[in-house]
């Protein structure tokens, strides 16, 4: 999956792809994904793990993998959902959800 940040530098709009390094930084923080026009629901990112498999010749990063626990009892289906961090800004990302435990539903994201 490619996810992209679009930054603004001396004018000009530059789309930059995120790395695990860009996500390890935003480790323990929240994220607010919209669930509505009007409405979000919180989640931590609690999970920054780069993957064990190799990078194919010719990527453009190394694959990694994201995990977000949501505090909800409310499964949402695996989409691309908008998330908005105060650091990270506003991104779309493919979540998937993958576990529910008693403090919560925890939700994947894979980069290769």
């Amino acid at each position: 999956m490619f996810t992209l940040r679009t930054e603004r530098v001396d004018g000009r709009t530059i789309m930059k792809l995120l790395a695990i390094q860009d996500f390890a930084a935003a480790q323990n923080q929240t994220f607010d994904l919209a669930t509505g026009a009007d409405s979000s629901m919180p989640l931590t990112l609690v999970e920054v793990r780069p993957l064990a498999t190799a990078p194919a010749a010719g990527t453009l990063r190394a694959p990694f993998s994201l995990m977000f626990r949501s505090q909800s009892a409310v499964v949402l289906p695996q989409k691309i959902y908008g998330l908005r961090n105060a650091v990270m800004g506003a991104l779309q990302v493919f979540l998937v959800p993958v576990a529910r435990d008693r403090d919560g539903i925890v939700y994947q994201a894979v980069f290769n």
